[in-house]
């Protein structure tokens, strides 16, 4: 049975080889991901994991194509995919001090068309954070295009407080909900 992982993200790669999992092939999706004015987080994750494992299975009909989204959100706000350090300031200064959750929604398409889909949500305290830390986080880098602006499996780790539920969810792929898919649509695994 072949896997498609509809995904460009190296860390959901990394994730996969977690729990023996190699994709006969990597394609990432081509979709738009901005979000529509009133949808709200946990949709947005569930419909953007669905549509990229969707957009990738029309050109892989045979194989399982699984499709994933991470999003971070305050609130009903959904934080953007930092690109630019402005961007990055911003959502530290709302983080700051703050509760959030982190939102992946996980998508696995059947050969045939059959959908299966999963949303695992963990919770995330952040501490105060001062100017200084702030730039300091920002000279790192590590923040580029990631969900709310900062990797928990990076230095962004050392601002965190207190972390309810999977911690795999928060760097992009939750790995005993995704197994659990795996597995119940036939795929080998230990």
């Amino acid at each position: 049975m072949k896997l498609v992982l509809a995904s460009a993200s190296p860390r959901r790669l990394d994730l996969l080889a977690r729990i023996g999992v190699t994709p006969d092939a990597v394609v990432a999706a081509d979709v738009d991901e901005s979000v529509p004015r009133g949808e709200l987080p946990r949709d947005h994750a569930l419909r953007l994991a669905r549509e990229k494992a969707q957009a990738v299975a029309t050109k892989a009909p045979d194989a399982l194509v699984l499709g994933a989204d991470t999003v971070v959100a305050v609130g009903r706000r959904i934080l953007p995919k930092v690109e630019d350090e402005a961007t990055l300031r911003a959502c530290m200064r709302l983080l700051s001090g703050r509760r959030h959750r982190v939102l992946t929604g996980v998508a696995l398409v059947l050969p045939g068309g059959g959908l299966r889909e999963r949303l695992v949500e963990t919770t995330i305290a952040m501490k105060r954070l001062t100017d200084a830390e702030i730039d300091h986080y920002a000279s790192h880098g590590e923040w580029r295009g990631k969900a709310g602006g900062y990797a928990l499996q990076g230095y962004g780790e050392v601002y965190v407080r207190h972390i309810a539920g999977s911690y795999s969810n928060v760097v992009g792929l939750p790995l005993a909900e995704t197994r659990v898919l795996l597995k119940s649509a036939g795929y080998p695994l230990a």
